[in-house]
């Protein structure tokens, strides 16, 4: 573990803990820090160039919040996903994703219509790429402008407080092979459901999205786990 992160540049209305947690948590977020990988106290200090105090607080911080896991005498391990986990996130996600979808077909506006085609093409072309960094970064856009379409506040919030592990969840479900692919078809469905202000259809299309992707993750989880044992 080495050069994975970029000094901390100091805001004084926000305490220095704050910055280290956001700037560890965002990392393992983006994949910078790998399921597994031992984070050491020193080396993260002196690459945000702060003491090993700030840093202990974030990673107690970060343990609460089910991002890393402390061991006893063996130190701080990036948290890997859990089965448990995916079931959690995916049975809450997929309810609120179906409710998003038939409220947006009922309520999108012609703007947000084109922004939700727009970005799909966009996910096309950073697929042609090979731009996985780019399809999350889109795909997470791309669901945002749902949410919004929705006209549902709290629904939103709701989604946005479990922001962080569906990032996780999506980059990994999206690095199975042909997962992009079958994801592109599965949002072109759901737009066009929406366009059409078919609710059961979309919700349909949404519900469908949700499974496929919970599948393809646990398919993931079973085949790693098997490659290990041999």
């Amino acid at each position: 573990m080495s050069g994975h992160l970029s000094p901390i540049q100091l805001d004084s209305y926000r305490p220095l803990r704050e910055l280290v947690c956001e700037t560890i948590r965002q990392a393992i977020v983006d994949g910078v820090f790998s399921p597994g990988e031992r984070l050491m106290e020193i080396q993260l200090a002196d690459e945000m160039g702060v003491s090993r105090t700030p840093v202990r607080e974030a990673i107690r911080k970060l343990e609460l919040e089910g991002f890393v896991v402390m061991i006893p005498r063996r130190g701080t391990y990036v948290a890997d996903i859990s089965i448990k986990d995916i079931n959690e996130v995916y049975e809450i996600r997929t309810s609120l994703e179906v409710l998003a979808a038939g409220l947006a077909a009922e309520r999108i506006s012609d703007e947000e219509l084109e922004t939700m085609q727009r970005l799909l093409v966009e996910i096309g072309q950073h697929i042609e790429d090979g731009n996985i960094e780019k399809v999350v970064e889109i795909d997470t856009a791309f669901h945002d402008v749902l949410y919004k379409a929705s006209r549902n506040q709290r629904l939103a919030g709701i989604i946005n407080n479990l922001r962080e592990q569906i990032t996780v969840i999506r980059r990994r479900s999206m690095m199975y092979p042909g997962r992009l692919r079958n994801t592109m078809d599965e949002h072109r469905t759901l737009v066009d459901s929406i366009a059409a202000h078919d609710v059961d259809r979309a919700q349909n299309a949404a519900r469908i999205h949700m499974e496929n992707a919970e599948h393809t993750l646990l398919k993931d989880m079973l085949e790693s786990a098997e490659r290990k044992k041999k």
